[in-house]
């Protein structure tokens, strides 16, 4: 669902209370956090998604990096994974067992295991996870405790939704998609072990919502306004040359209408630039807000293994705009 639709609906849902639930779905967040005792809490989210790429195996991967993600930005490390696959009856056993050893081999390599699942017949397949992880409750980070003075640094490039879009019309080449399928089935662990060092205020993931969605929803949470540097932005290749010939996936103008009066974007951005910030994003990476000081000090680190994370902006006051992009 859309972000529009989805707040209109979740706003007359009830909120259940509880005094373990440290973070519920009232903060946008990207998971549920609940405390099992003084030293552990437990961090649930589920997600899944039809086929972005061709590649069975490759498909598994994605879905599987994109649903542990949830758990990395929260603060804390996968532990256990259910599958949730749609299935449509035609599909050849061969490529069940490839999409599902992809999500099995990315499970494995963030540390965490594959204990069942749940299938069901769809007309199209769907595949993804259940997971489990679990921190200290005192290392649980959000999406709304950044604080004016913060730098945001950005982990992975954008523009998976463009060339994603490009992929289906047959117009990316042969070295931007396989860029863009490592992006997408990268693990964003690294990430997650390297800010552990570091006093992080607030952190999320980039996923449907695109940049500015989700960075919008970190303000908002947070009573703050972000400043955006868009040349700095990290961006995959070919994704600027397909926005900029109109390869444009209808997620990202849905965004753009959403955010209309919260974000402002200046007119020296071209608009093949802020396209990709709308631009709904799968498997993306993390946005973290962390002191200044310590956040060149995070950005040195992350560089070692992330060569791609960049200062992205800064958090400021509340000002006229939520964001501003420049």
């Amino acid at each position: 669902m859309g972000p529009d639709a989805l707040a209109q609906v979740l706003c007359h849902l009830p909120k259940f209370t509880d005094p373990n639930l440290m973070v519920g779905f009232d903060t946008s967040d990207d998971a549920a956090v609940y405390k099992i005792n003084e030293t552990t809490a437990l961090i649930q989210t589920v997600d899944l998604f039809p086929p972005v790429v061709d590649e069975p195996y490759a498909y598994g991967q994605i879905a599987a990096a994109n649903a542990l993600s949830d758990v990395y930005a929260m603060g804390g490390l996968p532990q256990l994974a259910l599958n949730i696959f749609c299935c449509p009856e035609d599909l050849s056993r061969d490529v069940i067992k490839d999409i599902l050893m992809g999500g099995y081999e990315k499970v494995a390599e963030a540390g965490a295991v594959i204990a069942g699942g749940h299938t069901l017949k769809d007309k199209e397949p769907k595949y993804g996870l259940s997971v489990t992880g679990f921190a200290h409750p005192a290392e649980i980070l959000t999406n709304c405790n950044a604080r004016p003075g913060d730098v945001l640094l950005l982990t992975k490039a954008l523009g998976t939704g463009i060339l994603n879009t490009a992929v289906k019309a047959g117009l990316l080449g042969a070295k931007e998609y396989k860029g863009l399928v490592a992006s997408m089935a990268a693990l964003n662990k690294d990430a997650a072990l390297v800010m552990k060092a570091f006093p992080v205020h607030a952190c999320t993931d980039i996923t449907g919502f695109g940049f500015l969605g989700h960075a919008f929803e970190m303000a908002r949470g947070s009573g703050c306004s972000l400043r955006i540097d868009a040349s700095a932005l990290p961006i995959l290749p070919g994704a600027l040359e397909m926005a900029g010939d109109g390869i444009i996936p209808a997620g990202a103008y849905g965004n753009r209408d959403w955010l209309s009066c919260s974000v402002h974007v200046a007119d020296s951005v071209p608009l093949p630039v802020s396209d990709v910030l709308f631009d709904p994003q799968t498997s993306g990476g993390l946005l973290i807000s962390v002191p200044e000081k310590e956040g060149l000090r995070l950005l040195a680190a992350l560089k070692d293994s992330l060569p791609v994370a960049a200062l992205a902006g800064h958090v400021e006051e509340k000002g006229a705009y939520t964001i501003s992009v420049e």
